[in-house]
């Protein structure tokens, strides 16, 4: 139990509305793969996945094999994708607990093959992790019909599904984008060569699935989009007529309370390093959250956060546990106001985004990066 006044809101609500709206975007047909890994970008994973299963999710991609025992301890039912593969020495959870494997080399085979035979299991599904030109994980097109080869002849595993990531899936008319698109397509027709018929295709992830209909397949790999996020869209001359928006909404709020205030003079130094000199006389509050907690030390001077609706400067250099904000242009604050770090108050609204520009990131990062000591509270 926490008993420091700073927790993260998190709406499940929202999450289910997101849902919704994504299969709108995208109709009934393709199905989709929930992305909760690492945590649910920070929202939860195990109460993301129980709460979008309950909205029809069938499907659920994680990184690792221990993101995928907590959902199945967890109560999940769904399939769960380990989208990254399975380290030596899992290869007997990955069985026993009904996970789906990413596979792109032999010695991943070779693993599940014994760990089967142990437990006495039979077409294990797998699905192949192709490297379209990311070059990251995946097996060349080159070395595809090899693999392929190898598991069409264990009686162990059974090819389910291929699957690729786009490196540029935002950026419409990214060369790198429309090769790997291209170099998919034929890796597709190699299959049909091969007499192989994998039950799910898939490519897409938020931003192609907000923008790139040609990559959707049979399945799509909604993650930042889910929790309210998608990269912005740009570059070709596709219009919103050709693609029509998704409406999301911000699923995390994140929130504390002033601790303290001060009364300061002009000339008054404020925090490490005396960075931040008042220039007039200033009411500060101090509050209890800090880079401990995931607000980024780049913030400094720069962040703000939103109190009786209104916007308060950071001043001074973030720490550990403490930020100190000016609350000067504000009436009447008191010890114990709610403070939105991220969320909204009233009409003012600070997002991912926003801080995301502030520290040269991405949201991803902003929201992934508030720590295990921040409690989320769950709201419908």
């Amino acid at each position: 139990m926490s008993f420091r006044p700073t927790w993260a809101e998190v709406s499940l609500g929202r999450l289910k509305e997101n849902f919704r709206a994504l299969r709108r975007h995208i109709g009934p047909g393709p199905q989709i793969c929930a992305v909760v890994k690492a945590d649910a970008y920070g929202h939860g994973g195990l109460e993301c996945a129980r709460s979008l299963e309950a909205e029809g999710a069938k499907w659920f991609g994680v990184t690792s094999t221990d993101e995928g025992i907590l959902l199945r301890e967890g109560g999940i039912s769904g399939r769960i994708l380990l989208m990254t593969g399975f380290w030596r020495g899992d290869q007997d959870d990955v069985v026993r607990y009904q996970l789906t494997p990413a596979v792109w080399e032999h010695w991943q085979i070779e693993l599940l093959e014994t760990a089967a035979q142990r437990v006495g299991a039979s077409a294990v599904p797998v699905h192949i992790k192709v490297d379209t030109g990311m070059t990251r994980l995946g097996v060349s097109t080159a070395d595809l019909p090899g693999l392929c080869h190898r598991i069409a002849n264990s009686k162990q595993l059974a090819i389910e599904g291929v699957f690729s990531h786009l490196a540029s899936a935002e950026v419409l008319d990214a060369e790198d984008a429309a090769k790997q698109i291209a170099e998919f397509e034929k890796l597709l027709s190699g299959f049909a060569e091969l007499n192989i018929a994998p039950t799910y295709i898939h490519m897409a992830n938020s931003a192609a699935i907000v923008a790139r209909p040609e990559t959707w397949k049979n399945m799509v790999r909604p993650g930042l989009a889910l929790y309210g996020y998608c990269t912005p869209i740009r570059g070709g001359r596709r219009t919103a007529q050709d693609v029509p928006p998704v409406e999301l909404q911000p699923v995390l709020s994140w929130k504390t309370r002033v601790l303290s205030l001060r009364d300061v003079c002009a000339g008054r130094a404020i925090g490490y390093n005396a960075t931040y000199i008042t220039h007039a006389p200033a009411r500060l509050a101090i509050l209890p959250v800090g880079y401990a907690d995931g607000l980024d030390r780049q913030l400094s001077s720069l962040g703000r956060v939103l109190i009786r609706g209104q916007y308060a400067p950071i001043v001074g250099i973030v720490s550990m546990d403490l930020t100190i904000v000016d609350v000067s242009g504000i009436a009447g604050v008191e010890v114990g106001d709610e403070v939105v770090i991220l969320g909204t108050s009233e009409r003012a609204t600070i997002n991912a985004w926003e801080y995301a520009r502030l520290c040269a990131t991405i949201p991803y990062e902003v929201l992934c990066r508030i720590s295990k000591r921040v409690p989320r509270r769950y709201i419908e």
